[in-house]
C-alpha cells in the first residue's frame, strides 16, 4: 500500500475524526441511522459516495473537507501552535498581563488595611454605645 493511497484514505480519516471526537462507531451508527457493522464497513472503504459522505460529515460535527482534508501531522501542528515548549518540563506560555501584578498587590493591600480599620472602629463604636447604656443604668 502506497502512502498516497493511506492519505486518501478515507474511511480511515472518519475513523481517526471519530476517535478525536471521542465517540464510538456505535454512537456514529445511531446517529446515521445504521448498524455499527456499516460503519465498520465504511471506515475500512477506500472511497466513500458524497451524499453519504455529507451524512458521516454532518454526524461527526465536521465539513465534508474537513474529512478530506484530513491529516494526523495536521492535529500535531494544530496541537503544537499551541504548546511551545523550551524543553521537556517547562512550557512558555505567553502571557501578557496588562497590568502590574505588584500594584494590583499593593492596591489589595490598602484596600484590606481600609476594611480592617473600618472593623476596629464599628468594633470601638459598639464598645462605647455598650458603656453608654450600663452608665445609664
Amino acid at each position: 500500500m502506497s502512502t498516497l493511497t493511506k492519505q486518501n484514505h478515507i474511511g480511515r480519516k472518519i475513523s481517526r475524526i471519530r476517535e478525536l471526537r471521542d465517540m464510538k462507531q456505535e454512537a456514529l451508527a445511531q446517529a446515521l441511522g445504521i448498524s455499527q457493522q456499516t460503519i465498520s464497513a465504511l471506515e475500512n472503504s477506500e472511497t466513500i459516495d458524497d451524499d453519504k459522505l455529507v451524512d458521516v460529515a454532518n454526524a461527526l460535527g465536521v465539513s465534508v473537507e474537513a474529512i478530506k482534508n484530513f491529516s494526523d501531522e495536521g492535529i500535531i501542528n494544530y496541537f503544537n501552535s499551541f504548546n511551545n515548549f523550551t524543553d521537556n518540563t517547562t512550557a512558555t506560555f505567553n502571557n501578557h498581563c496588562t497590568f502590574n501584578p505588584l500594584d494590583k498587590l499593593v492596591e489589595t493591600y490598602e484596600e484590606n488595611k481600609k476594611l480592617y480599620e473600618r472593623l476596629v472602629q464599628a468594633e470601638k463604636d459598639k464598645v462605647e454605645f455598650l458603656q453608654n447604656i450600663l452608665n445609664t443604668k
